[in-house]
């Protein structure tokens, strides 16, 4: 019944959220991937034969040397949204990976997926022009995270026309406008309309699969949501209009808003009662806005 899902887990070791049944804190980065593993085997279960699956995971370094009173360093997108220096947690120490190691959280998940029967179709990268600084010296400031593509079945749902993106490219002089693309066979004669007659004229292109989104802070309390221009594509195009987006890691509700203003139907799960109470004013907000 569900089209798409759209969503993003709470990244490894970074934040206690306060609940029963949270997932993040878990001893070792692959118990966490398994927990991650099973809650999307759910999803596939529930989703449509031609549904997709878009998950928005970022990394975590391996260290022994972080402390409850340290602020943090802004890993992730706990470390770009405000409320960033509340809850921290002693970070975990993966068993496999050295200090300073870079886990992989990502491409550990995005494999697990796949190993559980998901197609695993693309990497996006999500590039933050305005990044939260690092105080590193040692290796450049992070500043992108992953969203991965999985669909159900090789076969699948996906709108590409819903998400093509202005085609950037000089006028050809030659037909005056526009980018030009080979369209048959070039006519007999050296005019203009022998040139035309075989070019046509292209305004969009395919979305490429870098998305260069601004981090945008909400004004509530909750500190990890994540942009609504990241996920207004992957709703347009994993969701037909009128279908069901769900989203197993609602948070303040971002997926809520953008499947509400898109003329989707939506199903949000969270465990954390003040995050729910944060989603509900921000979906109801959605829904004022579109009755006036």
């Amino acid at each position: 019944s569900i089209d798409c899902c759209v969503t993003s887990p709470p990244y490894y070791g970074l934040r206690d959220y306060g609940v029963d049944g949270q997932i993040g804190l878990e001893e070792t980065p692959e118990e966490y991937i398994k927990k991650l593993t099973d809650v999307f085997h759910e999803v596939k279960r529930v989703l449509k034969d031609d549904g997709t699956l878009w998950v928005n995971i970022g990394d975590t370094y391996n260290s022994n040397s972080y402390h409850k009173d340290e602020k943090s360093s802004g890993y992730g997108k706990q470390g770009t949204n405000r409320g960033v220096y509340e809850n921290v947690v002693e970070r975990p120490t993966a068993k496999n990976c050295k200090p300073k190691d870079l886990i992989g959280i990502p491409w550990m998940l995005a494999f697990s997926l796949r190993a559980d029967g998901w197609y695993l179709r693309q990497d996006i990268i999500w590039h933050k022009p305005n990044p939260m600084p690092e105080p590193v010296k040692d290796r450049c400031t992070k500043s992108h995270e992953y969203i991965f593509l999985l669909s159900k079945s090789s076969p699948y749902h996906f709108d590409y026309e819903k998400i093509q993106e202005d085609a950037i490219c000089k006028d050809d002089r030659r037909a005056d406008m526009g980018r030009l693309e080979y369209d048959g066979k070039r006519a007999n004669g050296t005019d203009d309309k022998a040139q035309q007659s075989f070019v046509k004229i292209v305004d969009k292109r395919n979305k490429r699969d870098v998305w260069n989104i601004n981090v945008q802070p909400t004004k509530e309390a909750h500190f990890a949501t994540f942009p609504e221009r990241l996920i207004e594509p992957c709703i347009l195009a994993g969701c037909r209009e009128d279908g069901v987006v769900l989203d197993p890691f609602f948070g303040s509700g971002t997926t809520g808003r953008v499947a509400e203003r898109l003329n989707r139907r939506w199903i949000g799960i969270e465990l954390n009662p003040k995050y729910i109470d944060i989603a509900k004013k921000r979906t109801n907000n959605v829904q004022m806005q579109l009755l006036i």
